[in-house]
C-alpha cells in the first residue's frame, strides 16, 4: 500500500519542481525586460537633455517690467544678454500682458525664422511661444505668476557641450510599484510653490495609494492634460544627499479606461531642470509627496550641478 502511494507523491514533487522552474524563468524574463526598458528610457532621457534646445542650453531668465525693456549685449540695455547683438531692440509689456518686440534694424535677429522689424511675442504656457534667434542664442517669453520674463537658451552653452552624463541607482524591480488609483470626482486645486518662491494652484485629478515599509502612502500628481502623462513631484530621504535636494520628477501613464491601478516605477525618477541650470523655476513637492523613506532608485545628483 505504501509503495503504491510513492508514485503519485513522486509525480507531484516533479510537477511542483517544474512549476517552480517555469516561474523562475518567467520571473527572470520579466526582470530582463524591465531592465531593458529602463536602459532604453535612460538613453532617451540623455537625448532629450542634450538636444539643441534642451534644458542644458538654458542660460538666463530675465524678468521684465511693465512698459519698455531694451534688450541686447551692450551694458546700457535694461536686459543684458550674453552673445547677443549690442542692441536687439525693445520689448514692451503692456498692462494687459500683451508683449511686443520692435527690433533694431541693424541687429539681424530673426523672429520665428523671419526678418521682421516688429512682432507680437506669444508667450509659453499659454500657447506656442514666439522664438527670437541670433546666432546660437534663442529667447522667448514665459509667464511666472503673472510676471513676464525672457527665457534664454544657447545651443553652444558649456552646460551642453561639457555634459558629464547621468548617474543612477542600480535598476531594482522592487521599486516598480503597482498603486491603487483613486480619482477625484472633480480635480482639486493644490498650491504648488516653485524654487523662486512663487505659489500657484495646480489641478490634481486623483491620488496614487500604496503600502511601503508599513506605511500607507498617498501621492498627488499634477494634471497637465490627458495627452500628457501624470506628473508627480516627489522628494524622499535621499534628497540633498544622494539625489537632488529640491525634488525629483516621476511621469506615469494614466490608468486605462475602467482600471483603478497605475504603475509608479521609481527607477524612472528623474532630476528636475533645476539640477542642471540655475535659470529654471522648478516646482517643489507638496507635503503629501515628501516620502518618509529613502528611494534609492532612478537618477542620482548630477555631478556637474551648478
Amino acid at each position: 500500500m505504501v509503495a503504491g502511494m510513492l508514485a503519485p507523491v513522486s509525480f507531484i514533487v516533479r510537477v511542483l519542481v517544474l512549476l517552480a522552474l517555469v516561474a523562475g524563468v518567467v520571473g527572470a524574463d520579466e526582470k530582463t525586460s524591465h531592465a531593458a526598458a529602463i536602459e532604453a528610457w535612460r538613453k532617451q532621457r540623455v537625448e532629450e537633455l542634450t538636444k539643441e534646445d534642451g534644458w542644458l542650453t538654458l542660460i538666463g531668465l530675465h524678468f521684465m517690467k511693465t512698459g519698455a525693456n531694451t534688450v541686447g549685449s551692450a551694458r546700457d540695455n535694461d536686459i543684458v544678454l550674453a552673445k547677443a547683438p549690442p542692441h536687439v531692440g525693445t520689448i514692451t509689456v503692456a498692462a494687459d500682458g500683451k508683449v511686443t518686440l520692435a527690433t533694431d534694424r541693424t541687429s539681424g535677429v530673426r523672429v520665428d525664422g523671419a526678418d521682421v522689424v516688429a512682432a507680437e511675442l506669444m508667450w509659453a504656457d499659454a500657447r506656442k511661444p514666439t522664438l527670437v534667434t541670433t546666432g546660437t542664442l534663442t529667447f522667448f517669453v514665459v509667464d511666472r505668476g503673472g510676471k513676464k520674463a525672457l527665457r534664454v537658451k544657447d545651443s553652444a552653452a558649456e552646460s551642453r557641450t561639457h555634459f558629464l552624463g547621468l548617474d543612477y541607482f542600480p535598476t531594482d524591480p522592487a521599486w516598480r510599484i503597482e498603486a491603487q488609483w483613486i480619482p477625484f470626482e472633480k480635480s482639486r486645486l493644490v498650491p504648488i510653490t516653485t524654487m523662486i518662491g512663487q505659489t500657484a494652484p495646480e489641478p490634481v485629478p486623483g491620488k496614487a495609494v500604496f503600502e511601503r515599509d508599513g506605511r500607507t502612502i498617498e501621492l498627488l500628481p499634477i494634471d497637465e492634460g490627458r495627452d500628457v502623462r501624470l506628473f508627480f513631484v516627489i522628494s524622499d530621504l535621499t534628497s540633498g544627499k544622494e539625489t537632488y535636494g529640491g525634488c525629483r520628477f516621476l511621469y506615469v501613464d494614466w490608468p486605462k479606461e475602467g482600471e483603478r491601478t497605475i504603475v509608479l516605477d521609481f527607477n524612472r525618477a528623474e532630476n528636475p531642470p533645476c539640477a542642471f541650470t540655475a535659470f529654471s523655476t522648478c516646482p517643489l513637492p507638496p507635503k503629501e509627496n515628501r516620502l518618509p523613506f529613502a528611494v534609492r532608485a532612478g537618477e542620482k545628483s548630477y555631478r556637474g550641478g551648478h
